[in-house]
């Protein structure tokens, strides 16, 4: 069954494939792989709001082994420095296109070595898609929460190799993205701090996804801040209420986290490539991130 969450996300278009020096996306993720998949015609998607050049960084595509498997993987980081705090950033159902690489590189401009994997590249090409429910029944729906977490564990290992402190870690990502932020915080007993942006916190159990937030807000590792809007139709504050109980009653670290909710904000408020977008809640989203990790020691 496809999850309320990811049903909030059929209205959204498919984004653009493009990196910074024109290259497809989809093009780069097939040569990564060694595979080809089939075409298909996006829309045509609004340009990002926020631009965050690459000048004094060091980015672009890497491959990340997982027991073998090639993983991509987009890595943006200040160029010529080690040692760095180290940020993961999940995406939303659409993988790593140019919003979550621009946000990677945020992060790369404030210090971090920011690193999006591609998640569910196992299960299919996520840009390839121009049909939202397709790409939901076909991609999402069939990616286990087991894979995800080896697959950031590996990410955490390959930071550690490649000029990150992984003793500094902290963990963020978008709806889809978001819901694997506290699934990782608990997971992983390095994560530090996670920054949680409106993903979903309940729903049902399945053999794919055995656990919910709800189900391991007292396990958490470091404290998670929850960024979620009040007029998300998908993420009822009812949800955000059971998760604050939850936390209420768990470890030191469920204990800190704290909730932001932006008054008549809706779902994907940060996504400044959609309609969604709501500058005032995305800027001081983006602040209050930053001060979190800084405040939880990834910094």
């Amino acid at each position: 069954m496809i999850s309320t969450q990811l049903e909030s996300d059929l209205h959204a278009l498919v984004p653009g494939s493009a990196t910074a020096d024109g290259t497809s996306r989809r093009t780069a993720l097939q040569v990564a792989l060694g595979v080809g998949y089939a075409a298909s015609v996006s829309p045509v998607m609004a340009q990002t709001v926020v631009k965050t050049s690459a000048d004094g960084l060091v980015v672009g595509e890497v491959t990340i082994d997982v027991n073998g498997f090639k993983m991509p993987a987009y890595r943006a980081a200040p160029a010529g420095k080690t040692g760095l705090p180290v940020v993961l950033v999940l995406s939303e159902i659409f993988g790593v296109h140019e919003y979550i690489a621009d946000t990677a590189r945020r992060f790369a401009k404030a210090g971090y070595l920011a690193i999006a994997p591609e998640l569910f590249v196992r299960q299919g090409d996520a840009q390839s898609y121009a049909e939202m429910a397709k790409l939901i029944a076909e991609v999402i729906s069939k990616v286990p929460d087991a894979q995800v977490m080896a697959d950031l564990d590996a990410t955490v290992a390959w930071a550690a190799a490649n000029g990150g402190d992984v003793n500094k870690l902290g963990v963020t990502g978008f709806c889809w993205g978001g819901r694997q932020t506290w699934l990782y915080t608990a997971h992983n007993k390095r994560v530090k701090a996670g920054v949680a942006w409106y993903g979903r916190l309940v729903g049902q159990v399945s053999a794919l996804t055995p656990k919910h937030p709800v189900d391991v807000a007292g396990a958490l590792n470091g404290p998670v801040l929850g960024l979620y809007g009040s007029a998300d139709t998908g993420i009822p504050v009812s949800t955000v209420a059971a998760m604050q109980e939850a936390l209420a009653s768990g470890s030191a670290a469920a204990r800190r986290s704290r909730f932001v909710l932006y008054p008549d904000a809706p779902h994907a408020f940060h996504a400044d490539y959609r309609p969604s977008y709501r500058k005032a809640p995305a800027d001081d989203g983006w602040q209050q991130a930053l001060a979190w990790f800084k405040a939880h020691g990834v910094a």
